[in-house]
């Protein structure tokens, strides 16, 4: 059994996925986790959850897969796609290895705002059962870097 570790990728306010204005997330169709709705308005660094390789990097989502396979999907708030990398600037590349907190992306939730899209960001355990994962944060403030939950791998 492995203890997966995943991080805030920036400091805001923890979300049930339930909160996530997009039933793709908030039903945990693409799996289970936690949100994180950033309080800052000015650049916000987007850092890797966890340690592994870059398996995919675009401006509004990025996905890190652990040395053991954990694949942890952080999507920059949502409908962000229709932007087209405006309000994102890349700091990392595909392919390339991070340690957990590492700078993934840089952003500027309220550019993301004024386009009238919220800026609630999931993050997801992809591959994994609601069951696997303990010690989700759904509240209250929470810093880049720290838990927000653990991801147990059988």
């Amino acid at each position: 059994m492995t203890l997966v570790n995943v991080l805030a990728p920036f400091s805001g306010r923890a979300l049930p996925l339930s909160d996530v204005p997009d039933p793709v997330f908030s039903t945990a169709l693409v799996g289970p986790g936690a949100a994180a709705e950033p309080t800052s308005s000015g650049r916000v660094i987007a850092g890797s959850p966890v340690s592994g390789r870059i398996r995919k990097l675009h401006p509004h989502a990025f996905v890190v897969v652990s040395a053991d396979g954990a694949g942890v999907l952080v999507h920059l708030g949502i409908d962000t796609v229709q932007l087209a990398g405006n309000g994102f600037e890349l700091l990392a590349t595909e392919g390339g290895e991070v340690v957990a907190g590492d700078p993934m992306v840089a952003w500027w939730p309220e550019e993301v705002r004024r386009g009238g899209r919220s800026v609630v960001s999931p993050v997801i355990a992809l591959d994994a059962r609601p069951e696997a994962l303990s010690d989700v944060r759904v509240e209250g403030q929470v810093a880049a870097g720290e838990p927000l939950f653990v991801w147990i791998r059988a």
